[in-house]
């Protein structure tokens, strides 16, 4: 098997960090990025894109209206895919997202219900939060994938206005409540008529995602596609 080609993104972030695998710890070899090959190989993959009944679309079903919605991975408390989104959110590891980013999209890519796709857009957080983290981790997974995929990022057109507390632990209604008014539209023009892909890291209720696409449907012929690097 050939090695994969680096990407200049993950080869400068790389400088900065440990060459250890996101998911076990153990030695990078040269040819991998942030994930080793026994650990991408081992990937609890959802694949349910072309599936409108999986369990990321049923969530939103009588809610939104959406084209199509579904997630690359499947999280389990313990598992890789935990250790690996923790060290994005919370530990700076943005090599690691770069990568989760491209793999997505490689993923998406073969699904014949993202093909329509125009723009992709990370569901965005409030200014104040991150300007504590120092990044927004979905847009560094938007970033990977607008690097595997030729496709635009939809920069600044969605603004999150309310600094919501931490949805953890929160029952639907109150995710809802929490999040309901959070989210303006802040550049319409660059988005009127385009099929958008709305990136987040986790998809749990989706009580966020319903609060972006209900401030995105106010756009003239917007239409709106999920994905989640990860479901819950």
């Amino acid at each position: 098997m050939e090695p994969r080609k680096g990407h200049p993104l993950l080869d400068f972030v790389g400088l900065f960090l440990p060459r250890r695998c996101a998911g076990c710890d153990q030695a990078l070899y040269n040819a991998e990025y942030s994930i080793c090959r026994d650990c991408a190989n081992d990937l609890p993959r959802l694949r349910g894109h072309d599936d409108a009944e999986n369990q990321v679309e049923q969530l939103f079903r009588g809610k939104v209206q959406l084209e199509a919605a579904s997630a690359f991975l499947i999280f389990r408390k313990g598992g890789k895919v935990q250790r690996m989104l923790h060290r994005l959110k919370y530990k700076g590891d943005r090599n690691v997202g770069l990568e989760l980013g491209k793999r997505m999209a490689e993923d998406a890519m073969t699904s014949k219900r993202f093909a329509t796709v125009d723009m992709l857009m990370a569901v965005p957080l409030h200014r104040d939060r991150e300007k504590q983290r120092g990044y927004n981790q979905a847009h560094v997974l938007v970033e990977g994938m607008a690097a595997a995929w030729n496709l635009p990022m939809a920069d600044g057109s969605l603004l999150r206005m309310a600094s919501t507390r931490s949805q953890t632990r929160k029952g639907r209604m109150a995710r809802w409540g929490n999040v309901k008014e959070a989210f303006q539209i802040g550049d319409p023009q660059q988005l009127e008529g385009k099929h958008i892909l709305l990136v987040d890291d986790v998809v749990t209720t989706g009580s966020t995602l319903e609060g972006c696409i209900l401030a995105l449907q106010a756009v003239p012929g917007v239409r709106v596609s999920v994905m989640g690097c990860a479901c819950a």
